[in-house]
């Protein structure tokens, strides 16, 4: 699939898995509530229960910025399986980056349960790289 496809598979989705490397090379892999910005994907921090805010896959972006998100559907009909990748360069943004604002309206506008609770931690900013993906037709 080229690069457009991918992203109008992925758009149908609310949550993909961020792939992240640690400072000392394993990899770390976590669910991520996401919006997209053009080629640009987003998430934050939220206010789901955490028992801190600086989440080890922030600390792993600081270290290593290159990541890997991948979004799928699964069906017990076999064919109407896919998957996306999506390969990129992330950057926790600083709260006072206009970007920030423009982060925090897209998962707003896409996920109502941000409509009465934003997300007050952290943004992230992926500049995609790489879009790959497959299906089963």
């Amino acid at each position: 699939m080229d690069a457009n496809a991918c992203l109008a598979l992925a758009l149908g989705c609310k949550v993909g898995r961020l792939a992240t490397t640690r400072p000392d090379g394993r990899a770390d892999l976590v669910p991520v509530v996401v919006a997209f910005l053009g080629d640009a994907v987003v998430f934050a921090v939220d206010h789901k229960p955490k028992t801190t805010i600086r989440l080890q896959r922030l600390r792993n972006i600081d270290a290593s910025p290159e990541v890997t998100l991948l979004f799928d559907h699964y069906d017990d009909d076999w064919t109407r399986l896919w998957w996306v990748r999506v390969r990129g360069r992330a950057r926790v943004l600083d709260s006072d980056d206009e970007l920030t604002d423009m982060a925090l309206d897209a998962l707003q506008a896409a996920h109502p349960q941000y409509a009465t609770a934003r997300p007050a931690g952290p943004v992230v900013w992926i500049d995609t790289t790489e879009w790959t993906g497959w299906r089963a037709s």
